[in-house]
């Protein structure tokens, strides 16, 4: 069986529109994604999922596998199930961000080692220490809590676990505070297929995270930490500084 990766990518973007065609660096934004992807050594396959033929016409360039998908998917988890659905062969699918250049290839392989390891989870996700309380407060920064076994118990916008004695120490790196949620999941292929047709739960509708749908319907979601989350192209000044942490990198 086959460990796939998947990139959902679309062409527009209320921040940063055209992001994936994007090449200040010399390559375009989806290019690095797909480099960084393939540094996984889990994985047999990398695939762009585009309903834009700018995109394809732009991964077809570089050597990179595309698949045409709708356009009218609600989110990048369905328009990767669109994907999925056409690779019989495939075991794990793993759902990588397609604005997230400097995605470590460990992170994948971790993720694909997760399901391995647990047999009984459909699906898998990471979280990495957060060091600053500013990230613990802020809504739009998502929050896990995990069990003694690696499972995700609650995924939240709210401060979670709440210190009731008193704020927490974020400085202490042996025993952190709270985990951040990280936005990059790993399937059992038939699973994806089906996740689409959970219903809607009133958790999910209630923090706005998809994943709680699943832990809603009494399915496990298996967690792995990393130490430093990877850094995703959300705005003009989020590229800005991805082309000059990539140039101090590749100089000349």
């Amino acid at each position: 069986m086959e460990n796939v990766a998947v990139i959902p990518a679309r062409f527009a973007s209320t921040r940063l529109p055209g992001k994936p065609l994007l090449s200040d660096t010399g390559k375009t934004l989806i290019q690095h994604v797909v480099e960084a992807a393939r540094r996984a050594r889990s994985l047999q396959r990398v695939i762009v999922a585009t309903d834009d033929e700018r995109i394809a016409d732009a991964v077809r360039a570089f050597g990179g596998e595309v698949a045409m998908t709708r356009a009218d998917h609600a989110t990048g988890t369905d328009r990767v199930a669109e994907v999925a659905a056409t690779i019989p062969g495939a075991g794990i699918i793993v759902n990588v961000q397609g604005d997230e250049p400097e995605i470590d290839g460990s992170s994948i392989d971790r993720l694909i080692t997760l399901l391995e390891d647990d047999p009984e989870a459909p699906m898998a996700t990471l979280a990495t220490p957060i060091r600053d309380e500013a990230v613990y407060r802020d809504p739009s920064c998502v929050k896990v809590v995990a069990s003694s076994r690696g499972r995700a118990l609650y995924f939240s916008r709210s401060p979670i676990p709440c210190h009731r004695d008193g704020s927490p120490d974020f400085a202490d790196p042996k025993s952190p505070a709270a985990f951040l949620h990280l936005g990059l999941y790993a399937y059992r292929r038939d699973f994806l297929l089906k996740v689409g047709a959970l219903p809607r739960s009133p958790l999910e509708a209630a923090e706005k995270l998809e994943q709680l749908r699943v832990l809603e319907a009494g399915l496990p979601i298996a967690l792995g930490f990393v130490d430093e989350p990877s850094i995703g192209v959300d705005t003009p000044e989020d590229y800005r500084r991805f082309v000059e942490r990539w140039r101090a990198a590749n100089p000349g």
